[in-house]
């Protein structure tokens, strides 16, 4: 390993130029807000997140050249700031979805506290964490993101740009997306879908079964980014539970005359969707939450030897700052332990005014139990930064086992309530409050030590990169809740069940609990779908406000969710399907801490369901296949992984016409900084931003009542054929770039060979 005094940084440290300015904060925090959203959208849908601070980085050049010079380092603010926005929403999106799927509203107070807690906390305690991780370990861990970003930033600003690629995609993804999106223009179908059901002699072949594909932008993208072997996986995940299970669930429960449990209609009136709610859902929660167990267990000596050095090396490496109280260098000056230890402080205290102030309803406790669990957040989060900092830098941000260390944040939890005594479904939402807050102070970390990196290789001042992550923490909290508020709503549907559930309000069964009445007057309403099996139509139910809301956890007469019950007819009549939760928006994430809470606290799960998917994941495994991919495949919809599918081919056919033109090597093309991944990366935001418009479409027709002008079904392009011609065009465009070397690439591997 190199002595950290021989090596040089791009930007000089007695050379101090333009850095932690106006202009570059607030063009960080547009971004922050903007891929703080998008990674939202793309995550709760796709079940995984991508890195945002390569494309922050293009942009960044492209615009701030635009309105003159810009250095290298005010460059590094704008994608430090920024990039704040995608780690904290993906913490976000890991794990307060489970509120919804314990029964409780996404109080959006609540996000922004525990977003703002847990990023700040990630960031502080990465402070300490800087010069023994990214310093004294520079050449043996390589943080790979952070390094390719300061690439990008060096051939900036030699003149390079790679902006172009990003905006091809943003415009072809954008206006592919206006006609695609079915809250949009909707001039073709969003989710061409063939539902096989072969009928020879009456056998049903394959009934039950569908084969269907979300056609977006940002599933190409993301395909293409995690490449054709991981996308490949998902799909099998997808075609188990799609073209497998689905069918043989119909084909053995068919003749059911009544509801099999979960489920509240019988299986013969199931759609292909019913059935991946109703059964698929909880195999596949039962499938992540085994495999993320495993994959916590396989990275258990990495964590241990992660913690062991940590604690080993902190004392040393900060001993060995300044003792004669001088002022250090410029890239070593970091902000002050003082900072670190009147900061974590503060935010215990803040932490614990919350959970005082702001408890979680039904599960109010004295001030020492919201002590020790601000107290929990703190401890739980400094060994799960020093976890996280290390880790990413050996494997990348993308083999981060956050949702490892989360589960085993939400079992050590769990299980101190259990013998507490603390077992009502409020508490369960009490210990995703204290994960939730670990796993984005975690998931934090993880990113912010990439872009320490990145600052260490070009020479950037620290505190001011410390600052910025601050500054970025603060702004994209209100777009991440804001989002995930408005997912929820604007994805949510309402299902007249064909024949009403008739419940007693004043007896009612074990795990269903009346939330009262319902605070919207007006919904629209899907009807069942009329004899022939045709489409059910939408209706406006004008007097919702009459029913009452009951919510199911764990019954064993109701499917978890919520219900619309009339008290006059003494039936529940309409189920509500959140949005989060649907099959537009599975948050599997979210469903597996859910389920983990549930299957401590309540132990009162569909186990059959659940331990179907742990016994999935043994036999995978003993495959030879990392289970998680796998298992968050089964768990989504196939319309999902085969869109990402398609991504992947995209990216091996790309792979293999490079590796025989002899252009450029197959791992060359893996780079982060390619045109394809550029290409594709426009993609991913120009399909989150346009999704989200449509999203805010909807919150418009539900408020006002009116309909926004779009093609109807009935026009000549409504055509599934013409779903599946466009978006192989789209995917042709991405290969046709991807072909197409930058001139940018050049300077980038000139840089590549020029560091020591």
């Amino acid at each position: 390993m190199p002595e950290p005094t021989t090596f040089r940084p791009f930007v000089p440290a007695s050379e101090d130029r333009k850095e932690l300015s106006l202009r570059a904060l607030l063009l960080g925090s547009i971004f922050g807000v903007i891929f703080g959203a998008v990674t939202v959208y793309v995550g709760l849908r796709a079940g995984l997140t991508v890195a945002a601070s390569i494309p922050i980085a293009v942009l960044s050049i492209s615009i701030l050249r635009a309105f003159g010079r810009a250095s290298i380092l005010e460059n590094n603010i704008v994608q430090t700031t920024g990039n704040a926005g995608q780690s904290i929403a993906s913490g976000v999106i890991f794990t307060l979805p489970a509120l919804i799927f314990l029964g409780f509203d996404l109080e959006s107070s609540r996000i922004f506290a525990l977003a703002l807690f847990g990023g700040w906390l990630g960031v502080l305690f990465m402070i300490p964490l800087r010069r023994e991780l990214i310093v004294e370990e520079h050449g043996v861990l390589t943080y790979p993101e952070g390094t390719a970003c300061a690439d990008v930033l060096q051939a900036g600003e030699r003149g390079g740009s790679f902006a172009s690629r990003v905006f091809l995609g943003l415009g072809l993804g954008g206006l592919y997306t206006l006609f695609q999106n079915e809250s949009l223009l909707r001039l073709f179908p969003a989710t061409p879908n063939w539902s096989p059901d072969f009928d020879p002699h009456g056998a049903q072949i394959l009934k039950g079964a569908a084969i269907r594909a979300d056609v977006t932008p940002e599933y190409l993208g993301v395909g293409y980014i995690i490449g054709a072997r991981v996308a490949a996986v998902m799909l099998a995940g997808g075609v188990f539970s799609w073209l497998v299970l689905m069918p043989a669930i119909m084909f053995f429960g068919k003749h059911l005359a009544a509801p099999l449990y979960p489920g509240v209609v019988p299986i013969a009136q199931m759609s292909p969707g019913d059935l991946w709610a109703t059964y698929v859902r909880p195999m596949g929660a039962g499938a992540v939450a085994a495999s993320g167990l495993i994959t916590l267990l396989r990275t258990m000596p990495t964590i241990v030897k992660a913690l062991r050095s940590g604690f080993a090396k902190m004392g040393s490496a900060q001993g060995a700052q300044r003792r004669d109280g001088s002022r250090p260098l410029r890239t070593e000056d970091d902000l002050s332990m003082t900072v670190v230890v009147g900061g974590s402080l503060v935010l215990v205290l803040l932490m614990f005014l919350f959970l005082e102030f702001k408890p979680i309803p039904g599960a109010e406790v004295g001030w020492l139990a919201n002590l020790s669990a601000a107290l929990l957040v703190v401890v739980f989060g400094f060994l799960f930064v020093t976890v996280s900092s290390r880790i990413v830098g050996i494997m990348g941000s993308s083999a981060n086992p956050v949702s490892g260390m989360t589960i085993a944040t939400l079992m050590a939890v769990s299980a101190i309530f259990l013998v507490k005594g603390w077992t009502a479904p409020a508490f369960g939402a009490l210990a995703i409050t204290i994960g939730g807050a670990v796993c984005i102070a975690s998931s934090n970390a993880g990113d912010t030590s990439q872009d320490l990196k990145t600052g260490f290789l070009i020479g950037a001042t620290p505190w001011k990169q410390q600052v910025a992550v601050m500054v970025g923490v603060i702004v994209s909290v209100f777009s991440i809740g804001m989002t995930l508020n408005a997912m929820n709503r604007g994805l949510e549907s309402f299902k007249e069940l064909p024949t009403g559930m008739a419940i007693s309000i004043d007896s009612l069964p074990e795990g269903v609990s009346n939330q009262g009445y319902f605070k919207r007057s007006r919904v629209m309403v899907q009807m069942p779908p009329q004899a022939g099996g045709s489409t059910g139509t939408r209706e406006e139910l004008s007097d919702a406000n009459r029913y009452l809301v009951l919510n199911a956890i764990g019954s064993s007469t109701l499917e978890d969710g919520k219900y619309l019950y009339d008290p006059a007819a003494g039936k529940i009549e309409v189920q509500w399907i959140q949005g989060i939760g649907s099959e537009k928006a599975a948050a599997p994430q979210g469903r597996l801490m859910a389920t983990v809470i549930n299957g401590i606290l309540s132990r009162r799960l569909p186990w059959s369901l659940v331990l179907l998917g742990v016994a999935l994941v043994i036999g995978i495994e003993l495959l030879g296949v990392r289970s998680l991919t796998f298992a968050v495949g089964a768990y989504l919809s196939i319309g999902t992984t085969l869109a990402i599918f398609c991504g992947g081919v995209v990216r091996w056919m790309v792979d293999r016409a490079a590796a025989k033109s002899g252009e450029a090597s197959a791992s060359q093309e893996q780079s982060e900084i390619s045109s394809g991944s550029l290409f594709a990366s426009g993609l991913i935001a120009a399909g989150g931003i346009m999704g989200l418009l449509g999203v805010c479409l909807n919150l418009y027709e539900a408020a006002t009542g009116k309909m926004v002008p779009q093609f109807s079904a009935g026009n000549p392009l409504y055509k599934d054929w013409v779903s599946v011609i466009s978006f192989a065009a789209l995917a042709f465009s991405l290969y046709y770039f991807a072909r197409r070397p930058l001139e940018s690439e050049k300077i980038v591997e000139e840089v590549e060979r020029e560091e020591p």
